[in-house]
């Protein structure tokens, strides 16, 4: 029963992660079901191969497609692409080439750091932890940061790219605490999801991340971008694409997210 259990648990705990793990170690667990080495090993191999070689020619079939990484699109961490969470609909690609496109005439060199996507097969299929992140029409970014120079950078302040936070200053609108004080306690959970903290010099880039949002609010076909209201107010962006994603999601002073129609 213990070894069941485990072996549950871990098609479970990969299915959550990966999509894809939990059906490959089940393929592993057949072929070598007493041999703990082989069946990792095996395990390993195959999801490696799944994953890299098999799975982004099969998501077009899903309507989705890897997320086009150039000099100026960077995928943030490689365990986004190791978990398949990278996947997103061509217009997201497109919108993310465009946007960069426009923004390294602003400031050359400037990345784009893409965090979670999507999973690369059906729809209505959750990515923990995000509550939406199951169409293939989401993607997170990573806000822009400063030296104490000034100077946009392409370092971030954490390895995850999520959980380390723009706190409100005292004179502007804390949402964190109003959601927190009505028992959303998941609100700034992600502050353990660091992995992390680097960098911790950097400054937030107002200019920066105002020209990113500015730049995808002018697309057509992007629907909504949510960050934290402070974070609006203080980047004095008023456009009815740009709003409050509400108590029941995680807080976004530490990225931005946006979605297509």
């Amino acid at each position: 029963m213990g070894k069941l259990f485990l072996n549950v648990l871990c098609v479970i705990i990969l299915t959550v992660i990966t999509q894809i793990g939990g059906v490959i170690y089940l393929v592993a667990l057949l072929l070598y079901r007493k041999k703990t080495l082989k069946k990792w090993i095996t395990f390993s191999l195959l999801y490696l191969i799944s994953t890299f070689a098999i799975v982004p020619y099969v998501a077009p079939l899903f309507g989705r497609e890897k997320i086009k990484t150039t000099d100026s699109i960077k995928i943030h961490t490689f365990f986004t692409s190791l978990a398949n969470r990278n996947y997103v609909v061509p217009e997201v690609n497109n919108i993310l080439i465009s946007v960069s496109s426009t923004l390294s005439k602003t400031y050359p060199g400037i990345e784009i750091h893409c965090l979670d996507a999507n999973f690369p097969f059906f729809n209505g299929f959750p990515l923990p932890p995000h509550l939406s992140h199951k169409d293939g029409k989401k993607l997170d970014i990573s806000l822009f940061y400063e030296d104490d120079k000034g100077n946009i950078v392409n370092d971030k302040p954490s390895v995850s790219g999520y959980g380390v936070f723009v706190n409100p200053v005292s004179e502007e609108y804390n949402q964190i605490s109003v959601c927190k004080e009505k028992g959303y306690w998941q609100y700034d959970f992600s502050k353990y999801l660091t992995l992390g903290t680097v960098h911790r010099d950097l400054n937030f880039s107002e200019k920066g991340t105002r020209k990113v949002i500015q730049l995808l609010r002018q697309e057509s076909s992007v629907s909504k971008i949510f960050i934290e209201p402070h974070l609006r107010e203080r980047m004095k962006i008023k456009h009815p694409k740009v709003r409050y994603h509400g108590c029941r999601a995680v807080r976004h002073d530490d990225h931005i997210h946006f979605q297509v129609r």
